[in-house]
């Protein structure tokens, strides 16, 4: 399949791509603002490692909120 350019997208693609970077987007402000507001006893692991990991698409926030929080 060849790359396409973002104009030879169709309205229904395009949509679909501007709501998940929304959605990665906010995710990943969600995920740095709960790890900037915990204290390093309430984090599974080092904060330092959970704000660079809430960098990868989807999975790092994902992650952060299933595995990095102590409750």
């Amino acid at each position: 399949m060849a790359r396409k350019r973002w104009s030879e997208l169709g309205k229904g693609r395009r949509a679909a791509m501007v709501a998940a970077g929304i959605v990665q987007i906010a995710l990943q402000l969600a995920a740095l603002r709960d790890i900037s507001r915990r204290t390093p006893a309430q984090v599974n692991g080092s904060k330092a490692g959970w704000v660079a990991a809430s960098f990868i698409n989807f999975a790092g926030p994902i992650a952060w909120f299933l595995r990095g929080r102590k409750n």
